[in-house]
């Protein structure tokens, strides 16, 4: 018998990325950044796998690192993508 001892489901999971997914598109839209451009600002070479991040493609997500470079980049606190 398998047990389950998280107390989140795959579907909070996979709804909390796309949360934080949507609110980086949101401000890169808003300040009229490109995917290229805030990629290598925030050291990410391949605006692909960028891409993926903040489209939730292939489990890629952004780690805690490209979320403060983000964060700082805009000048927005980190708190605005959780």
């Amino acid at each position: 018998m398998k047990s389950d001892f998280s107390n989140s489901s795959e579907a909070e999971i996979e709804q909390f990325y796309k949360n934080i997914s949507a609110k980086v598109k949101e401000l890169r839209i808003k300040n009229k950044i490109t995917q290229l451009d805030l990629a290598l600002e925030i050291g990410i070479k391949s605006v692909a796998f960028y891409s993926n991040c903040e489209n939730n493609k292939y489990s890629k997500h952004f780690n805690l690192e490209h979320l403060y470079k983000i964060a700082k980049y805009f000048k927005v606190d980190i708190n605005t993508f959780l």
